[in-house]
């Protein structure tokens, strides 16, 4: 017999105080940093004159998905690093399952359209401006929203239809379907195998088209001269980057069967933490046009 269950407990990172304490000030900390980076990379490529191509127009929408990916997850977090009862309402780890895979989703589609611009850069340089218009930018941009909002809706479908009938203990610092299949009072298989062909499949194949969009610019840069490969590749090195730290943990956590690891949380902060994080630095610190762009920018608001 099945019972409506209010709330949740997550477990978090770990139940040791004094180790609980130290995430609070280290996840403090990240998150702000997170904040910090994505909204100087918002607001600089905005008011940017210079900044004004696809790529930038690209960027700026990655770092507004890494902030939002990260506030849907790393507040609840720290507040529970340092508070007794580490409870969530079922709506609210409704939303949570929900707006993470939407802002995660996101991040996908965003990065296969800057690698698709890339390509596009470098494969066909004197198409390029009539290619990547504004209006096929915006295009592109549009769809990676709803295909996110489709994504999401599917997830939250499946989550809805568990039934919870007793435990409420979520092995986890956050809401998200594998954990909650644990709960569930009925068999998750078909569930399971839907949430794999789901997420899983949108992290491999994106991953597979990623590395072939890769492949092909690097053949095609045999072609240029040592400064063209030069920045291109440094260019195209940043974006690889981005797309390893953030699809090796997802690939890991969403293709494989109803099983949790230990490691499961660790893997789970690097996608949900380090890659919102790092992607403001990778793009900033490996970028001249960006950071001459910042330095101008801010320093004449100083």
């Amino acid at each position: 017999m099945y019972f409506t269950v209010n709330e949740f407990i997550l477990f978090g990172l770990t139940q040791d105080p004094r180790k609980q304490k130290a995430i609070f000030g280290v996840f403090l900390m990240l998150y702000l940093a997170t904040l910090l980076g994505n909204f100087l990379i918002v607001v600089t490529i905005k008011r940017s004159r210079t900044l004004g191509s696809p790529m930038y127009f690209f960027l700026f929408y990655l770092s507004f998905a890494d902030a939002c990916l990260s506030t849907t997850i790393s507040p609840r977090l720290i507040v529970d690093a340092i508070s007794q009862r580490k409870t969530i309402s079922y709506k609210e780890c409704m939303a949570q399952v929900f707006t993470g895979h939407f802002f995660g989703c996101t991040e996908i589609f965003v990065l296969i359209v800057m690698a698709f611009d890339r390509y596009v850069a470098i494969c066909k340089p004197l198409r390029y401006t009539t290619i990547m218009n504004r209006h096929v930018c915006s295009v592109l941009v549009i769809l990676g929203w709803v295909g996110s909002c489709i994504h999401s809706s599917a997830q939250i479908f499946l989550a809805l239809r568990l039934p919870f009938c007793g435990p409420n203990v979520i092995d986890h610092y956050f809401c998200d379907l594998q954990p909650l299949l644990k709960l569930a009072c009925m068999d998750t298989y078909v569930i399971n195998l839907l949430v794999v062909s789901n997420s899983g499949a949108i992290c491999t194949v994106s991953f597979i088209i990623l590395l072939i969009s890769y492949v092909i610019i690097l053949y095609s840069l045999r072609n240029y001269s040592a400064e063209g490969r030069r920045k291109a590749l440094s260019t195209c090195t940043s974006h690889f980057i981005v797309v390893v730290l953030f699809f090796g943990p997802c690939i890991f956590i969403y293709t494989r069967p109803a099983t949790t690891f230990p490691v499961d949380k660790v893997v789970a902060v690097f996608y949900t933490t380090g890659a919102p994080l790092l992607n403001p630095l990778i793009y900033t610190l490996r970028n001249a046009e960006v950071k001459n762009a910042m330095k101008k920018l801010w320093c004449n608001k100083v």
